[in-house]
């Protein structure tokens, strides 16, 4: 019985350890003011929907909410190199991951002309992605 419980309590920890905290069913994170194939003038305002859950800053222990992270000109949350490190440990910051861990729903991107690639991720409030995932679908944008 004692190594029963140990293996239970090593389980239980290993799966609290892997991804951010839990997110409710149905939560969806969204564009609101840009869709897929959508031509742009840099610089342009982007606007993050959220429903299922709420915002709240960084740092933040509450339950059901997040803070929004964009993912430029990288493979979907799931498809990179560095995601199984990314949903363990958060979000990195550069030029393909921004952080709004102020709680900030929208952004003035200024990107060159071109063609980007543009997703929305939900952190927890170490910035790690919720389980399961909280995302947007990839959009493809031209900027002229």
């Amino acid at each position: 019985m004692k190594h029963l419980f140990a293996a239970a309590l090593i389980a239980f920890g290993s799966q609290a350890l892997a991804g951010g905290a839990p997110s409710p069913e149905g939560a969806e994170v969204y564009f609101i003011n840009i869709e897929d194939g959508a031509s742009v003038q840099s610089p342009f305002v982007v606007q993050f929907g959220l429903s299922g859950m709420g915002v709240a800053p960084a740092g933040t222990e509450v339950e059901n909410t997040g803070h929004h992270h964009i993912f430029i000109n990288r493979p979907p949350l799931g498809e990179g190199a560095e995601d199984a490190d990314l949903l363990e440990n958060g979000v990195p910051t550069d030029d393909n991951h921004r952080h709004f861990g102020g709680g900030q729903t929208e952004v003035s991107l200024d990107l060159p002309p071109g063609t980007h690639t543009l997703q929305l991720v939900l952190g927890d409030e170490f910035h790690v992605p919720h389980t399961p995932p909280v995302v947007s679908d990839v959009i493809t944008i031209t900027v002229n």
